[in-house]
């Protein structure tokens, strides 16, 4: 963020679970070397308790991790496995529009052979919750096909007022999780609890999918890597060339040292030199699990 957004000047909270309540008995806490550098660089390391989620699911951090912001202020969410590599004050966000990622697969809900379907299922949650489920339908997709509904990756997202986004995320995440209803007797919850409440909340807050002005987020703007093999084998030259300048600085390279997948991959060259020449970009597979099952084959697969 520091090298390639270099005129942005908000504020980048850092959330850190403590080790109590839901995450009683885990060490969570950021190492001091680690908090060191982010401070260094302008991070505001703030700590929260996880009193709902916690061990039982990380992914719910995001949630609760929410109550760290101030009221009425815009946000945007971004997961820590995300590179900036552009100036991210240059997007025109409309933050009272809130919505978030569509770089994301048809992972939920997966209907059972004999019904409910797609259809059914989202209906229910939307019905549950009194909102208007029938305009959030992408119309030019077909009856029964996922991207027909209103589906996010929670890797970002953003509003106008914290407060009232995360206070709603964690009730209805809540109360999918305590009642998920006939509907969804048949789903999997976990790890998708997030993701299936994500759009409620946001169609419920006036927002919607992303439109062409958000197009630098996930694209040349962030870059969202989730494991470092996958960054090596299939994002961009210019996320690659900002993971390994940021990497270079040397308080962070020693750091990465002793973490193998990155001294493997980024500071002997072999995510640039080995893995990354053996994967054709241009030929990905339509969903992610062929390209790790290929990265895991060629031996590289460190995480």
């Amino acid at each position: 963020m520091r090298q390639n957004a270099p005129d942005w000047h908000g504020r980048l909270i850092i959330a850190e679970p403590l080790p109590e309540h839901a995450w009683g008995g885990h060490h969570v806490r950021i190492a001091d070397e680690t908090r060191t550098i982010l401070q260094s660089r302008g991070a505001e390391v703030v700590p929260f308790t996880a009193r709902n989620f916690g061990a039982a699911y990380p992914n719910g951090n995001k949630i609760e991790a929410l109550s760290l912001l101030p009221e009425n202020e815009d946000f945007v969410f971004f997961d820590s496995d995300t590179l900036v590599t552009g100036p991210i004050e240059a997007i025109s966000i409309d933050f009272s529009r809130p919505s978030a990622s569509m770089r994301r697969e048809g992972t939920w809900p997966v209907p059972p052979l004999y019904g409910p379907g797609f259809n059914e299922i989202w209906q229910s949650l939307y019905d549950r919750f009194d909102l208007d489920f029938a305009i959030t339908l992408d119309q030019d997709q077909p009856e029964e096909h996922w991207e027909r509904f209103l589906y996010f990756n929670a890797g970002w997202f953003f509003g106008s007022d914290p407060a009232l986004f995360g206070k709603r995320f964690l009730e209805w995440a809540l109360a999918i999780r305590d009642e998920p209803g006939d509907a969804l007797a048949s789903q999997e919850l976990y790890p998708w609890l997030d993701q299936i409440v994500l759009p409620l909340v946001i169609h419920s807050l006036g927002g919607g999918r992303p439109g062409p002005e958000l197009d630098g987020l996930d694209g040349d703007m962030t870059c969202h890597w989730r494991k470092l093999p996958l960054l090596y084998a299939r994002e961009s030259d210019a996320a690659v060339d900002a993971l390994e300048r940021a990497a270079s600085a040397p308080d962070v390279a020693a750091l990465l040292h002793r973490w193998e997948p990155a001294f493997h991959l980024i500071l002997q060259g072999n995510g640039r030199s080995a893995l990354r020449p053996s994967i054709d970009r241009n030929r990905l597979p339509p969903s992610e699990q062929p390209l790790r099952q290929k990265i895991k084959r060629s031996g590289w697969w460190l995480v």
